[in-house]
């Protein structure tokens, strides 16, 4: 039966409404599935099912380039710096062997030569050298890299120093020397023969290690001294290794780091004499115990032994005194069997027998603390370097420099004398 108009439009607008029905509950706008539905993905061209892949994902990864090296010294360059550490790079590939070597003169005239060290960062990709640089020298440097499939580079440089005469330099002496035993209160004392300018730069190229591990700081006593101490009396038997690896380093005012120093001692037992002005006696100590009383006699008024914490600078047999010595008006020439020196102006422990009669009764003496001669042989026979001797009872006190007074100052205040 042939199809009416009105039927036809009738199933025209039925399809219509089926497939807009369907676009409803089939995929959303923008590739979004609804809730209850299933699709079907896209077909690639061989049917695989599989999206193509993003444009990002199909770049190709750039190739690295060949292995180079690059020195921060160039090739036949003249006066180079004293304090530049020499540093070789390796770009796309790692290092694998640097020879820094020298010949030169010394500021004495003498002929040097040597190799330099270097440490290879975690990445092997630079190598620097662990020391700075020799004055008036010639430098070769030879470098090695490989790169990725076995690639290799090799590179030569050659360069000279800057030429420095001995009152450019400024030579580092190291106390306590080495493998030496000292008492708890020695501190390091480092002392330079030209003034160093750059205190901070000097300070950070000096370290100490302890075992065990205690604070302490570092306190410059003037341009050509600094010292150091810990926070309180050096633990007995620690041990203290102290590098000052100072060559090369730029002191300021066109003066340079002649060498580096190194040293390390050990602490001994707790040894400190008490010395009672008032009392006219002196206490000994042994790691906090009372082990023997000495009668003495210090200095008269006019030269009152000094009050503070002093320390046993040196040991001296027969040591010989005078008047014009310290310039007493008095004509004296006398020689102290045992004699410990605890100031750099002329303060001793000593024998003093010409002084018997005043010793536990009265002070007699021109400022140091006399007693018999069997009490000054056991203090000289059982004392150390560096044993505090600490003194009360006077008005006149102990100067910061004269001798090692570095305890009569508060730790905060000793380390406000740090330069960093």
């Amino acid at each position: 039966m042939p199809t009416s108009t009105r039927a036809l439009l009738t199933g025209l607008a039925g399809t219509a409404l089926l497939t807009t029905v369907l676009a409803g509950c089939g995929v959303l706008p923008g590739g979004g599935q609804a809730a209850g539905t299933s699709s079907t993905a896209p077909t690639t061209a061989t049917g695989s099912g599989t999206a193509e892949p993003d444009e990002a994902d199909s770049t190709p990864t750039p190739e690295a380039g060949p292995v180079s090296l690059k020195a921060n010294v160039a090739d036949d360059a003249d006066g180079v710096k004293v304090d530049k550490l020499v540093k070789v790079t390796a770009t796309s590939g790692t290092v694998t062997k640097v020879k820094l070597s020298y010949r030169g003169v010394d500021a004495k005239g003498g002929s040097t030569k040597g190799t330099v060290d270097g440490t290879l960062s975690d990445d092997g990709t630079t190598w620097t050298a662990d020391e700075r640089l020799e004055p008036s020298a010639t430098y070769t440097l030879a470098m090695t890299a490989k790169g990725a499939a076995e690639q290799t580079a090799s590179e030569k440089a050659t360069f000279r120093t800057q030429q420095l005469s001995l009152s450019e330099q400024t030579f580092a002496t190291l106390y306590p020397q080495k493998n030496s035993k000292v008492g708890v209160g020695m501190p390091v004392v480092l002392t330079f023969d030209v003034p160093v300018k750059d205190k901070a730069e000097f300070e950070e190229n000096l370290h100490v290690t302890t075992t065990p591990k205690q604070e302490g700081s570092w306190n410059w006593l003037s341009s050509t001294q600094v010292r150091y101490r810990p926070k309180d009396y050096w633990q007995p038997g620690t041990k203290v290794t102290v590098d000052a690896n100072l060559n090369g380093v730029n002191a300021g005012g066109g003066i340079y780091g002649q060498d580096s120093a190194s040293t390390s001692f050990t602490v001994g037992r707790s040894l400190i004499t008490k010395v009672d002005l008032a009392k006219d006696v002196a206490t000994v100590y042994r790691d906090g115990k009372k082990i023997k009383t000495i009668p003495v006699s210090g200095g008269k008024s006019g030269w009152e032994t000094r009050s503070g914490i002093k320390l046993i600078m040196a040991k001296e047999y027969d040591k010989k005194m005078t008047n014009e010595m310290i310039g007493a008006e008095e004509d004296y020439s006398l020689t102290a069997k045992y004699a410990l020196r605890i100031t750099n102006s002329g303060e001793f422990l000593h024998s003093a027998p010409w002084n018997s009669a005043n010793f536990g009764v009265r002070n007699a003496s021109h400022g140091c603390v006399g007693m018999s001669i069997s009490d000054s042989q056991w203090l000289y026979e059982n004392t150390l370097i560096g044993d505090p001797v600490v003194t009360t009872g006077s008005s006149r006190s102990v100067e910061q420099g004269n001798g090692y007074g570095d305890w009569n100052l508060s730790y905060a205040k000793y380390q406000k004398g740090s330069a960093l």
